[in-house]
Protein backbone atom coordinates (compact mmCIF):
# COMPACT_ATOMS: atom_id res chain seq x y z
CA UNK A 1 0.00 0.00 0.00
CA UNK A 2 2.91 2.41 1.49
CA UNK A 3 4.09 2.21 -2.56
CA UNK A 4 1.31 3.57 -4.17
CA UNK A 5 1.69 6.79 -2.19
CA UNK A 6 5.12 7.10 -2.97
CA UNK A 7 4.47 8.95 -6.32
CA UNK A 8 1.38 11.09 -4.86
CA UNK A 9 2.17 14.69 -4.89
CA UNK A 10 -0.52 17.46 -2.68
CA UNK A 11 -0.53 20.78 -4.34
CA UNK A 12 -3.28 23.50 -3.44
CA UNK A 13 -5.36 24.71 -5.85
CA UNK A 14 -6.07 28.41 -6.27
CA UNK A 15 -9.13 28.22 -3.62
CA UNK A 16 -6.12 26.49 -1.16
CA UNK A 17 -7.89 23.28 -1.74
CA UNK A 18 -5.39 20.31 -1.20
CA UNK A 19 -5.55 17.91 -4.48
CA UNK A 20 -3.85 15.05 -4.86
CA UNK A 21 -2.01 14.10 -8.23
CA UNK A 22 -0.26 10.82 -9.41
CA UNK A 23 3.40 11.81 -10.68
CA UNK A 24 3.72 10.58 -14.15
CA UNK A 25 7.16 11.83 -15.49
CA UNK A 26 9.80 14.59 -15.29
CA UNK A 27 10.79 15.87 -19.08
CA UNK A 28 13.51 18.41 -19.53
CA UNK A 29 12.66 20.83 -22.53
CA UNK A 30 15.13 23.98 -23.03
CA UNK A 31 17.12 23.75 -20.12
CA UNK A 32 13.71 23.65 -17.89
CA UNK A 33 12.08 20.65 -16.37
CA UNK A 34 8.15 20.17 -16.07
CA UNK A 35 6.25 17.51 -14.13
CA UNK A 36 3.17 15.11 -15.59
CA UNK A 37 0.64 14.64 -13.24
CA UNK A 38 -2.86 13.06 -13.39
CA UNK A 39 -5.40 14.55 -10.77
CA UNK A 40 -6.28 10.87 -8.71
CA UNK A 41 -9.82 12.50 -8.79
CA UNK A 42 -11.93 12.97 -11.83
CA UNK A 43 -11.99 17.01 -13.02
CA UNK A 44 -14.35 19.17 -15.06
CA UNK A 45 -11.33 18.91 -17.65
CA UNK A 46 -12.92 15.32 -17.74
CA UNK A 47 -11.02 11.45 -16.95
CA UNK A 48 -7.26 11.05 -17.90
CA UNK A 49 -6.63 14.97 -18.63
CA UNK A 50 -2.99 15.37 -17.32
CA UNK A 51 -1.68 18.34 -15.65
CA UNK A 52 1.76 19.77 -17.02
CA UNK A 53 3.82 22.46 -14.40
CA UNK A 54 7.62 23.83 -14.38
CA UNK A 55 9.39 22.94 -11.79
CA UNK A 56 11.03 26.38 -10.60
CA UNK A 57 13.83 26.43 -7.73
CA UNK A 58 13.43 27.34 -4.89
CA UNK A 59 16.17 28.01 -1.57
CA UNK A 60 15.19 24.69 -0.23
CA UNK A 61 16.46 21.68 -1.07
CA UNK A 62 13.64 19.31 -0.08
CA UNK A 63 10.92 21.09 -1.33
CA UNK A 64 9.95 22.24 -5.04
CA UNK A 65 7.49 24.50 -6.48
CA UNK A 66 5.56 24.20 -9.39
CA UNK A 67 4.19 26.99 -11.97
CA UNK A 68 1.34 26.82 -14.77
CA UNK A 69 2.58 27.09 -18.17
CA UNK A 70 1.07 29.19 -20.89
CA UNK A 71 2.75 28.76 -23.84
CA UNK A 72 0.85 26.14 -25.49
CA UNK A 73 3.94 25.24 -27.63
CA UNK A 74 5.86 23.59 -24.82
CA UNK A 75 3.06 22.56 -23.47
CA UNK A 76 2.33 20.29 -26.86
CA UNK A 77 6.26 19.81 -26.88
CA UNK A 78 6.21 18.34 -23.48
CA UNK A 79 3.27 16.41 -23.62
CA UNK A 80 4.68 14.83 -27.11
CA UNK A 81 7.77 14.02 -25.59
CA UNK A 82 5.82 12.12 -22.42
CA UNK A 83 3.49 10.49 -24.91
CA UNK A 84 6.46 9.06 -27.04
CA UNK A 85 8.10 7.70 -24.05
CA UNK A 86 5.22 6.22 -22.74
CA UNK A 87 3.51 4.93 -25.86
CA UNK A 88 3.53 1.60 -24.68
CA UNK A 89 2.04 2.39 -21.25
CA UNK A 90 -0.68 4.23 -21.97
CA UNK A 91 -3.68 4.57 -24.65
CA UNK A 92 -3.93 8.28 -25.55
CA UNK A 93 -6.36 9.81 -26.92
CA UNK A 94 -6.43 13.08 -29.22
CA UNK A 95 -8.74 15.42 -29.13
CA UNK A 96 -8.84 18.06 -31.31
CA UNK A 97 -10.52 21.96 -30.19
Amino acid sequence: MDEELDNIIVLNDEDGNEVNFEFLDLVELDGEEYVVLLPTEESEEGPGEVVILQVEDTDSEEEESYISVEDEEVLNKVFEMFKEKFKEEFDFIDEEN
